[in-house]
């Protein structure tokens, strides 16, 4: 989160210890280091893990059954390349990703801003809506109302004097209660665990869109940076850092990567046993349909608090990193106040827009998750260059080749992907053939 209303003031260079001596400055900066570090793991996990990605599995998982694995496992190897590599990149320079893009090549980091924030709009315009239909399973109240208090909830973490403890401490619980739940759900379900892994070396048949979909939902447009940019409010950075940097990074995907199969499984459990789940109505709900069918109301119920923690924890994710590329623009929106003022307005406006236009259907959910995918390759490709060509803006002479190397391949296989599934991302709205 913005970095001063987490750092230590003048008023708060010491603090009164337990024995009523005073705390070094020095263990309150940790402190709040260790905190940033912690709230940059969860917030990509649970940026990861939103609304968009849970309706992604639940429709993909009722199209393709057990071979949407092979989807799962694709997604968790090109996040490892991707996310050692973007947050070693930008702790190492200690710049945010926009601005190192511009360091690069001139102009890039604008072009990276414009398409980074449009796609976190549209995300959060879905996160709200997610979080909408959370509390009307969880609650029994009206959608709308739903999505307001989400928005209001997420407003008023970001207004709050210290919004970074407040961020950390709300990604971790959700992050937390998301895994526990929808393992329960999981384990009732009862899914064909061993097709599943077949399925996912060997599968029965790839479907790029749905690589590409669910690539873009997990570590597409502003996820990609989440993580990162939150970690450098840690002050953890340059090269010297890169160990610790590399291990929360590992930490993060950890956490998604189990939470990916667990929800898959937890569908997929629901599928192998026959069960017919809605993907075509206006107010088709697959995620929902799968937990009432495993427990009932009871499984609504939980669905809605999985859903709406997702939601939440989204809106946060998506709002932040979205603000933080506005600095692009403006150098006064780097942190601080500023920057949760811009934050803050980036939630209003997806508020705006979500109470005008109504619930985001699931198709748009997806698409979305589509459109990020589109557009990861491109911000890739300037990150790739720069360890490439200009370790310099790295602070180092010589970025570690095995990092390059895999992130080259993720690279192209994302480009790949996205050519050749741009054609039916954009048909789930209509658009092309």
């Amino acid at each position: 989160m913005p970095h001063a209303p987490d750092s230590p003031t003048p008023d708060h260079q010491s603090e009164s210890a337990s024995d009523g001596s005073l705390a070094p400055r020095t263990e309150l900066v940790a402190k709040i280091s260790r905190s940033a570090i912690v709230g940059a793991i969860f917030l990509m996990a649970t940026s990861a893990i939103g609304p968009g990605f849970i309706t992604q599995t639940a429709t993909f998982t009722a199209q393709m059954g057990a071979a949407f694995a092979f989807a799962i496992l694709a997604s968790i190897l090109i996040d490892i390349a991707i996310q050692l590599n973007i947050w070693r990149m930008i702790t190492s320079s200690g710049k945010r990703a926009a601005q190192l893009a511009s360091a690069a090549i001139p102009g890039t980091g604008i072009i990276l801003s414009i398409l980074i924030v449009i796609g976190g709009l549209a995300f959060n315009i879905g996160n709200i809506a997610g979080g909408g239909l959370g509390l009307n399973a969880l609650l029994g109240i009206d959608p709308k109302l739903g999505g307001l208090v989400t928005g209001v909830l997420a407003i008023g973490i970001f207004l709050f004097k210290r919004a970074g403890k407040v961020v950390d401490a709300v990604v971790l619980i959700l992050g937390i209660g998301m895994i526990v739940l929808t393992c329960i759900v999981a384990i009732v379900s009862s899914p064909p665990v061993g097709e599943a892994i077949k399925q996912s070396f060997v599968p029965d048949t790839i479907n790029f869109a749905t690589v590409t979909t669910i690539v873009g939902g997990t570590v597409g447009g502003y996820i990609t940076y989440s993580g990162a940019h939150r970690y450098l409010d840690s002050g953890k950075t340059g090269p010297d850092n890169a160990g610790s940097v590399m291990r929360a990074a590992l930490s993060g995907i950890l956490v998604t990567g189990i939470m990916r199969y667990v929800l898959f499984l937890a569908i997929l459990g629901v599928v192998a046993s026959g069960v017919a789940i809605d993907l075509e109505s206006t107010v088709a709900n697959p995620a929902g349909q799968a937990f009432a069918a495993v427990l009932g109301d009871a499984g609504m119920r939980i669905f809605g608090a999985i859903f709406w923690a997702a939601a939440l924890s989204s809106v946060i994710g998506a709002a932040y990193t979205s603000a933080t590329f506005l600095s692009a623009f403006s150098r006064r929106l780097d942190g601080g106040w500023p920057l949760q003022l811009a934050t803050v307005a980036f939630i209003v406006v997806s508020l705006i827009v979500y109470l005008a236009v109504g619930t985001a259907p699931a198709t748009l959910l997806v698409f979305v998750g589509g459109f990020n995918g589109l557009i990861l390759p491109i911000g890739l490709t300037i990150f790739m260059y720069i360890g490439w060509f200009r370790p310099q803006l790295l602070r180092t002479d010589s970025y570690p080749k095995w990092l390059l190397i895999i992130g080259t391949a993720a690279t192209l296989v994302t480009w790949y992907t996205a050519v050749q599934s741009i054609g039916p991302i954009f048909a789930m709205i209509g658009i092309g053939g």
